[in-house]
């Protein structure tokens, strides 16, 4: 909690996940895998434009025709199938409706979307998490290193080694998950970089470990 405080004191809240609805947020998960961002609005907003930002609509699009207007996102047809594979669950299984699917228990919906391919865990949390708003911790490779940088975890921990560290030593709030986790990238990319970290203007330097050595990562 201290060294939440010192991000949130550092850079104020962060009003993650961007998205206009449960559904777009769903879809901006699958989308982001391995792009940035701003390659993911492009994306997102044709979409939107195409009137199709819903389940069943969503559902309904030619496969040829998604990859077409999920282009910006990069990996196009990967994530066309990966996308489809997470609507046909939310659509056979829900009937669409994401009340019912966030209505399933955390950890069996959890299991879930894990069954899904193409959906792993750091998507899997995502969804449930800032789509959800249920109280699961995203893991990805800022947290990771992060914590490894300062001797929390292990450099090899594993991502369920990580999220249970975080679960373990934080109260089970889906608020407070969601503002850490987009602190602790707020910190990876402004300050605890892979190589030639800025440690010295980092919120988080007085926590480092007596040693110092910074190992890139």
């Amino acid at each position: 909690m201290e060294a939440y405080e010192r991000m949130l004191a550092k850079f104020g809240p962060q009003r993650w996940w961007p998205g206009d609805s449960p559904f777009e947020i769903m879809v901006g998960a699958v989308l982001v895998q391995n792009t940035a961002w701003r390659n993911v609005e492009q994306a997102i907003k044709n979409l939107r434009d195409a009137g199709v930002m819903e389940p069943y609509a969503l559902y309904n699009v030619p496969p040829e025709e998604l990859a077409e207007l999920i282009r910006p996102a990069g990996y196009y047809q990967l994530k066309t199938k990966r996308l489809r594979n997470l609507l046909r669950f939310l659509v056979e299984e829900h009937d669409g409706s994401l009340e019912s699917m966030f209505s399933v228990s955390l950890p069996s919906l959890r299991e879930q979307l894990l069954a899904i391919n193409g959906i792993g865990p750091e998507t899997a949390d995502a969804i449930l998490l800032y789509a959800g708003g249920l109280p699961t911790f995203v893991v990805d490779t800022y947290s990771h290193r992060i914590l490894a940088r300062h001797g929390w975890l292990d450099y090899d921990a594993s991502y369920n080694d990580i999220k249970d560290y975080f679960e373990s030593t934080l109260p089970a709030d889906a608020a407070l998950y969601n503002e850490y986790h987009a602190l602790l990238v707020r910190v990876g990319k402004d300050y605890c970089k892979r190589t030639a970290p800025n440690c010295e203007a980092c919120p988080l330097a007085e926590l480092l470990p007596a040693s110092g050595v910074v190992e890139p990562f």
